[in-house]
């Protein structure tokens, strides 16, 4: 279990080495508030005036996973864009992090009950779950998808 993007992080350093697949279905959170170190030292008081934060990004953790992968691991990560972003959004996904397998899923799919999602791969080939289907399904068919991956990983 983690709280934290950096729980996550030591987390994933601490484990990655022993997994032979890893889905990274979400990042915890793209962005962070960026806090001065001076206020860990105590409490933050309220004040009659306004308060402004800064966001820094998060560390890229699936990209920071697959950079230092074992040749024989699958990486799989996902991509949730608007549908008109989707496929070149989930290329360029696929192509910067460095992973085996993205899926692709339209934002409107976020909390609802179905999904429809593409699978594309880095040789090339791409898996599509043709109409809308069951989470539960939907989950059962990407299981399928990734053991048929991962069992063309070189060992």
């Amino acid at each position: 279990r983690f709280r934290t993007c950096a729980d996550l992080q030591t987390l994933l350093e601490e484990t990655t080495e022993a997994c032979d697949v890893l889905v990274m279905a979400a990042a915890v959170a793209d962005y962070r508030p960026k806090v001065d170190p001076a206020f860990f030292g105590g409490k933050f008081r309220r004040k009659n005036q306004n308060l402004t934060l800064e966001l820094e990004p998060t560390p890229d953790l699936l990209s920071q996973v697959a950079a230092r992968r074992r040749p024989d691991q699958l990486m799989v990560g996902f991509a949730l864009e608007p549908r008109e972003e989707l496929m070149a959004s989930a290329r360029a996904k696929l192509e910067r992090k460095k992973i085996d397998l993205v899926v692709a899923n339209p934002l409107e799919t976020m909390d609802g009950e179905t999904i429809e999602a593409v699978v594309l791969a880095k040789d090339g080939s791409e898996s599509r779950t043709g109409a809308a289907i069951s989470k539960p399904e939907f989950a059962r068919w990407m299981m399928d998808l990734i053991e048929s991956h991962a069992g063309q990983a070189p060992r």
